[in-house]
């Protein structure tokens, strides 16, 4: 389930899925108490869907926009010894002999 998908729905319909998820997210839990799951890693997707979905739902409630268009990125701190050796070597024209 993808964000974008999500902020199209209505706050109902969120509240519905998150319902559903929640069951089904006891289910498998329960299941997997008493025998072996065919898929383990539905858990954690279930898992990340129900925070995917309140995430927006929160954001819904307090007002937050998306970002209509995306900024650039910072520019990366170098650190550590080996960062600024790489990032002054790259730099620097190669010596030729």
């Amino acid at each position: 389930m993808l964000a974008k998908d999500i902020r199209e729905m209505t706050e109902e319909d969120i509240n519905a899925k998150i319902a559903d998820l929640e069951r089904e997210r006891f289910n498998l839990r329960v299941r997997s108490g008493t025998q072996t799951l065919e898929d383990p890693l539905q858990l954690r997707v279930i898992r990340k869907d129900i925070a995917r979905l309140r995430t927006v739902m929160r954001a819904k409630v307090i007002g937050i926009e998306e970002a209509a268009t995306p900024s650039a990125p910072a520019a990366r701190r170098v650190t550590g010894r080996r960062g600024r050796k790489r990032a002054t070597t790259a730099a620097r024209p190669k010596k030729r002999s």
